[in-house]
């Protein structure tokens, strides 16, 4: 059943009593694709690939940058700018060469998902936007998957199963996505590094335990942890009813997509600010205290009106000029340009582009 290689490779699997040469010879025999290969994918897939899963899919359209390498730890600075799905499979070859794997440096859509799913018996996600976590949940859904979700927030993170044994779904505990531009992402609010390595091992474990039949699984729990205080809870939930599609659709936003003609770029803001122009800071007071945007480019002062009181004080805004929020990375900024459209739609708005990280960076 298993060669001498191999013996040699899982005996502390082997010797477990839970596990086994039968719970191994499950692991042999599984199929699980992985949604990422990032800070959560840097720690589920060597864990899953050392434990001998037969077959491990990688996806991941996204290339090594730099500032990924706090937290995801399969990479090295020899790997900037390569993708990490092909990246991550030839590492895995290295540290076990028992197993097949297989990856799709490829964006996970709503035209291959089905077809993706349909191969493999777990799907594990490992992704870092809600588009993508919808997406998963509605194929895995048709195509009769379980999938193991893991997500972080600066020092905080989540673990559930969801769809295992006809269990409830993501959409039982999150019935809708949130509005694009509402939920900043690390690059915006940071992450502890050593987080997605927590939560990423906690879904390998999950796997592990689906395919060997072992343990208790989180169906219908979500798992939840404080890295600074260590403070963990299980919070149940329920199955509800939702309608399934006949075909996917993808969520109809990117959360790092706006319009061209939303934005300005600090180049374009620093070069010449746009006649009859405004600019609106929509940071909390806290961050104002620091620096303002006029300080940075020696422009014009401007208006502060946090994100949240943007609609309560709207008659604070002088009507017929050019409206240029602002925030620290563009996201907040790109929200309150959203926001104010839907009740002034023919108002000429902008949002500066990556904010003030962006104007900083394009000054120095």
């Amino acid at each position: 059943m298993f060669s001498k290689g191999e013996q040699q490779h899982y005996h502390r699997q082997l010797i477990l009593d839970e596990i086994g040469e039968s719970g191994q010879a499950r692991l042999k025999d599984a199929k699980v694709l992985v949604i990422g290969a990032g800070g959560l994918g840097s720690a589920i897939l060597p864990y899953l690939a050392a434990a001998g899963v037969g077959h491990v899919g990688i996806i991941d359209h996204d290339t090594v940058a730099t500032s990924n390498l706090h937290r995801q730890v399969m990479f090295g600075m020899d790997d900037v700018g390569k993708n990490k799905a092909v990246t991550a499979a030839g590492k895995l070859s290295q540290l076990n060469p028992h197993i097949g794997i297989t990856s799709y440096p490829e964006a996970l859509t709503s035209g291959n998902a089905g077809m993706l799913f349909s191969g493999y018996d777990i799907i594990v996600d490992g992704s870092d936007n809600f588009p993508t976590r919808y997406l998963v949940n509605d194929a895995a859904v048709m195509c009769g998957k379980p999938v193991v979700f893991g997500s972080i927030f600066k020092f905080e993170g989540q673990i559930s199963v969801f769809n295992y044994l006809d269990g409830p779904t993501y959409r039982c505990l999150f019935p809708e996505p949130p509005l694009p531009g509402t939920s900043p992402n690390c690059s915006e609010i940071g992450v502890l590094g050593v987080l997605p390595g927590i939560i990423g091992t906690l879904q390998a474990n999950e796997v592990i335990k689906i395919i060997c039949g072992i343990g208790e699984v989180l169906r219908g729990k979500l798992f939840t942890i404080d890295c600074l205080s260590l403070q963990t809870q299980v919070l149940r939930f329920k199955k509800t009813v939702f309608e399934i599609p006949e075909t996917l659709q993808d969520t109809g936003y990117d959360c790092n997509f706006a319009p061209e003609d939303l934005e300005i770029t600090p180049e374009q803001l620093s070069k010449s600010l746009p006649e009859e122009s405004v600019l609106i800071d929509v940071r909390t007071h806290t961050e104002r205290e620091k620096y303002t945007i006029s300080s940075v480019i020696n422009g014009p002062d401007d208006i502060h009106i946090p994100l949240d009181e943007l609609m309560s004080r709207d008659q604070d805004i002088p009507e017929n000029k050019h409206l240029i929020f602002y925030c620290q990375s563009g996201i907040r900024s790109l929200q309150a340009v959203r926001t104010y459209l839907q009740k002034y739609p023919l108002a000429k708005v902008s949002s500066v582009k990556g904010g003030l990280n962006a104007v900083l960076n394009s000054v120095n």
